[in-house]
């Protein structure tokens, strides 16, 4: 399991009914272990205001969120620091129950993702929060103006086939 570097844990059996709002902002040490964690140059700032409440039942929450965050990426092409700006907005169920026994899993593309399994009673806002950030990132981000150019290769004649008669005709003379 990755260690969790934004962690923001709160147990799940001591929420109630009413939805409770949290405001969480990740430190310059927490920002730099995220960026590690995500392969980028670095993570300059990253807040988030999370709701979480319990739905109905006792064993089914609900997190939803959004998030602000400024990254520094390399280009792809060139290398060089790209910034991008992301807000975001996220919801997510969680349960205590372990429905998973084995089964095959089919998965719908429009269908709503199924509630993740609460691990040790709580439900951590701040992994949720970076989970969402690195879904947000740009897998191929661009300096302006930089383009990709392949070099072609100079294209050698091809070999002459030699023709089959020859060459038996060659292991015949032997």
């Amino acid at each position: 399991m990755i260690a969790d570097e934004f962690s923001r844990p709160v147990e799940a059996m001591r929420l109630g009914g009413e939805e409770r709002l949290y405001d969480i902002v990740a430190t310059a040490d927490e920002r730099l272990a995220l960026a590690r964690r995500f392969g980028i140059l670095s993570v300059e700032t990253l807040s988030a205001t999370v709701r979480l409440r319990r739905l109905g039942g006792v064993n089914l929450f609900r997190l939803s969120g959004s998030l602000v965050a400024d990254v520094l990426q390399a280009c792809v092409v060139t290398l060089v620091p790209v910034p991008q700006h992301i807000e975001e907005e996220f919801v997510m169920t969680f349960t205590t129950d372990d429905a998973g026994d084995g089964d095959e899993v089919v998965i719908e593309l429009n269908a709503e993702d199924p509630p993740d399994l609460i691990e040790n009673g709580v439900i951590d806002m701040g992994e949720a929060v970076a989970e969402h950030l690195a879904l947000a990132l740009d897998p191929f981000p661009r300096a302006p103006g930089a383009e990709f150019v392949a070099e072609e290769a100079p294209e050698e004649p091809p070999e002459p086939r030699k023709n089959p008669f020859e060459a038996l005709a060659e292991w015949k003379k032997k």
